[in-house]
């Protein structure tokens, strides 16, 4: 029994290693002579533990490279590896410059835990350093008449080689570097920083610029998608295009139909009060009208009576006249 408790509490680091451990990516490929980051994640209560960096495959016999407190190169003279542990993220970093093919193998991000039943935490990642070129992006896309730009990256042999931009299938269309690494023209630009990169702009857009490319640097060559796309094309006004747009009519809900009821018995109301008055007006002046005729009648016919009278009057006065007449004559002539 006690021996089956020695050999659990043997185990428990494994097990706590398993577990609890620190991850970090299982390969990488870095073109020689660039740098290369690799971050390390661990877990929280390793926050205040040593961390390396080493190189090997097992950790009792890897090379220790770098230590947080040690920050700089453990190797004499160089600076060529550095680690930064940042606890608040739970990560620390190593970058490797200047990579050579020599460099690749096996490497192990720790944390040192110490003690004799304790093993330290670690995690395996395998780098490979090869000789190239590389395009962070190689898939460009651009509108006509604009400019786009591509980083071309290159290994450390060909760092004195010509560079070169070509045309996919047509060797003859490639633009070559000068002796200061550099090209230009109305429409492409080569810029070579001689340290890993040369930046090839393209300039003045058009739509037959679409199609394969190929950075160039000495006998390695890489793709690239060159696509262009046609300016947006500004669209006349016309006056039909100024029609108001009204918003559409809101839902007649409960609420808004009582709201709006009120107000429809209000104008109702109004209404039939203007037709009652209205009513009650041409009453009275229907009303007034038929009482003023009778009277109306009864002067016709007295102002008829006096015409008649006054007519009967003028034929007597008339009549008289001529009777006298008559009897001033008789006179006379007796």
């Amino acid at each position: 029994m006690p021996q089956l408790l020695i050999l659990t509490l043997g185990l428990l680091p494994g097990f706590q290693a398993f577990l609890c451990g620190v991850t970090a990516a299982a390969e990488f490929e870095v073109l020689e002579g660039r740098p290369l980051t690799v971050p390390c994640h661990y877990e929280p209560q390793y926050a205040s533990y040593v961390k390396y960096w080493c190189q090997g495959r097992m950790r009792e016999f890897c090379t220790s490279l770098a230590r947080t407190d040690e920050p700089h190169s453990t190797i004499p003279g160089e600076d060529k590896v550095r680690i930064y542990d940042d606890p608040v993220q739970l990560v620390f970093t190593v970058t490797m410059n200047d990579l050579k093919e020599d460099d690749s193998g096996w490497y192990i991000c720790g944390v040192e835990i110490g003690g004799l039943w304790s093993a330290d935490v670690v995690a395996y990642t395998d780098i490979e350093v090869i000789h190239g070129m590389s395009v962070v992006n190689d898939r460009l896309s651009g509108e006509e008449g604009s400019s786009v730009a591509v980083d071309c990256h290159y290994s450390k042999r060909y760092r004195e080689s010509q560079k070169k931009w070509c045309r996919s299938g047509d060797w003859s269309s490639c633009l070559p570097t000068d002796s200061d690494g550099s090209y230009e023209d109305t429409s492409v630009a080569i810029s070579d920083d001689r340290t890993g990169t040369f930046t090839v702009t393209l300039k003045r857009l058009q739509m037959r610029d679409t199609g394969w490319y190929w950075c160039s640097a000495g006998q390695q060559k890489k793709a690239v998608h060159v696509q262009v796309t046609p300016q947006p094309t500004t669209a006349s006004v016309t006056p039909s295009q100024f029609v108001a747009h009204f918003p559409p009519p809101k839902p007649i809900t409960k609420e808004s139909w009582n709201s709006h009821g009120h107000i429809l018995e209000s104008l109702l109301v109004c209404c039939s009060i203007m037709v009652l008055v209205g009513l009650a007006i041409l009453a009275r002046k229907m009303w007034k009208l038929k009482r003023q005729d009778p009277l109306l009648r009864r002067i016709k016919k007295m102002k008829a009576r006096h015409n008649e009278y006054s007519r009967d009057l003028g034929d007597l006065q008339d009549a008289a006249v001529i009777f006298h007449n008559k009897d001033s004559q008789e006179v006379q002539m007796h």
